[in-house]
């Protein structure tokens, strides 16, 4: 396999295939721009994605939409809370014709895998995504069974003062890339939805949606990402923003050294997006809240007076000195 530099035509033709994905998906999602290029970053990283969002605002069609224009292959899995583990990861089956047990593939054998509320089911069926999403592989009956390459999950997930829903353990919430919030749209964005489907707009039907990207732009934009310089000064910016949040008196739980890894990948990709081969303190600052609202925690009196997770951070991205 070649190496694609930054600045390299392989590079150059993924960076371009992949700028287009959001006017492609614009055709089915309005607006939606910045959740787009995270989950585009995502993708570049091998990372993995919650989305939260109230129902309705359309998480379920821009993730299909996304996996149409780069022609991967997408399953979907509701979460309730009576899913198995094996409903998503698969089983063992007995086969009366040989009489013997063949493993039947679950829906996480795939390119993008949807987990749909995924906080609608208890602890048990969450934990059974933690293998595939860390180890890329799955285990039944002692043989690991390997999962396909690219391969991502994107979990919805509803705010958590909706009734029926379950808390995401630590290390769970960890093994995500970034954490996107999907806004209700402003009224003027509303309206083309709703333009949209007074023409007869369904959203059920992609046929609309071209694909202009593929896994083989995926690949040549990891290895160019891979190839994005980071500075000594970015590196302990990134550090001292970690460190920041372990001694926020807002915080009971800090980043870990996972966290300002992901920051660091995250940033990067963006740089590349961006058509540079360096990584800024701007890349650095673009990134911050979607790689670090999900790893921290309030301490229950910072909840009580009104504090969020991204209000902190903005405080701590305001307070830490920037490099120069």
């Amino acid at each position: 396999m070649t190496t694609s530099s930054p600045g390299s035509p392989g590079a150059d033709a993924a960076r371009e295939a992949l700028a287009t994905l959001r006017a492609e998906v614009a055709k089915a999602v309005v607006g939606q721009d910045s959740v787009v290029t995270g989950l585009v970053i995502a993708l570049l990283c091998r990372g993995h994605v919650l989305l939260e969002g109230v129902p309705g605002v359309a998480k379920t069609l821009l993730v299909r939409s996304l996996a149409a224009t780069l022609s991967l292959d997408f399953k979907r899995v509701q979460f309730t809370p009576d899913l198995m583990p094996g409903d998503v990861t698969g089983s063992l089956v007995y086969d009366a014709r040989t009489a013997e047990f063949e493993f039947r593939e679950g829906p996480v054998f795939t390119n993008l895998l949807l987990a749909d509320e995924v906080n609608r089911t208890p602890p048990k069926t969450q934990a059974a995504l933690l293998e595939a999403m860390e180890e890329r592989q799955v285990s039944v009956d002692g043989a690991a069974r390997k999962l396909p390459d690219p391969f991502i999950v994107v979990a919805t997930q509803n705010p958590i003062e909706y009734e029926g829903t379950y808390q995401l353990p630590e290390a769970q919430l960890d093994r995500f890339l970034l954490k996107l919030t999907v806004p209700l749209p402003p009224r003027d964005q509303e309206i083309a939805v709703l333009e949209r489907h007074a023409r007869g707009f369904d959203p059920r039907d992609l046929s609309s949606v071209a694909s202009v990207a593929s896994a083989a732009d995926l690949e040549a934009g990891r290895e160019a990402v891979k190839q994005v310089h980071v500075g000594p000064e970015v590196l302990g910016y990134i550090v001292d923003l970690a460190r920041a949040t372990r001694s926020s008196p807002s915080l009971q739980l800090g980043v870990s050294p996972r966290g300002a890894t992901a920051l660091l990948a995250a940033a990067r990709a963006w740089a590349w997006l961006s058509g540079r081969s360096y990584v800024t303190p701007d890349d650095v600052k673009a990134l911050a809240r979607p790689a670090l609202r999900h790893r921290v925690q309030l301490r229950p009196e910072a909840e009580l007076e009104g504090a969020t997770p991204d209000g902190v951070l903005d405080g701590l991205l305001a307070g830490v000195p920037v490099p120069r």
